[in-house]
């Protein structure tokens, strides 16, 4: 029986699949120890994976109990086209209003634009935190590399 193909992305393929994808699902444990899953727009800086939230938003009070989360990136429609990284790493709130205005800038230029401060930003940063998650883990796929054998 041959070998399975290696269907893992390359370092150079991570990094055009994290430019290319904006979205992400984190998930985090609620008190109660059940997944609290939600879709965040990131950006990866550094090894690390950035967002931002209200501090005050439930993915942020179980972060605070418990800084272990997932993150999962994919895209593809059948089982054939998927593509995708699940992370398993540790997340560090970042709070103050000059460290979300900075994520702020950091998003949309690492998607290449410039940065232009929305009107209403600065009334929001400092109701805001970044969410910094360093991977302990990376787990990749690109079922194209498959070539049909699936």
């Amino acid at each position: 029986m041959p070998e399975r193909p290696d269907i893992r992305l390359s370092p150079e393929e991570q990094a055009a699949f994290f430019q290319e994808q904006r979205k992400c699902a984190l998930a985090t444990l609620d008190q109660d120890g059940f997944p609290h899953v939600v879709a965040m727009n990131y950006f990866v800086k550094d090894g690390a994976f950035y967002m931002t939230s209200y501090g005050k938003a439930q993915k942020v009070l179980n972060i605070r109990r418990n800084p272990k989360v997932g993150l999962m990136i994919e895209t593809g429609s059948s089982y054939a086209e998927l593509k995708g990284v699940m992370v398993r790493g540790t997340c560090e709130i970042i709070e103050g209003a000059e460290a979300v205005s900075r994520a702020f800038a950091d998003m949309v230029e690492s998607r290449g634009g410039t940065y232009s401060r929305p009107a209403g930003a600065a009334s929001s940063a400092p109701k805001r935190v970044v969410l910094k998650i360093t991977p302990h883990k990376l787990m990749t796929w690109d079922h194209k590399k498959l070539g049909g054998r699936y």
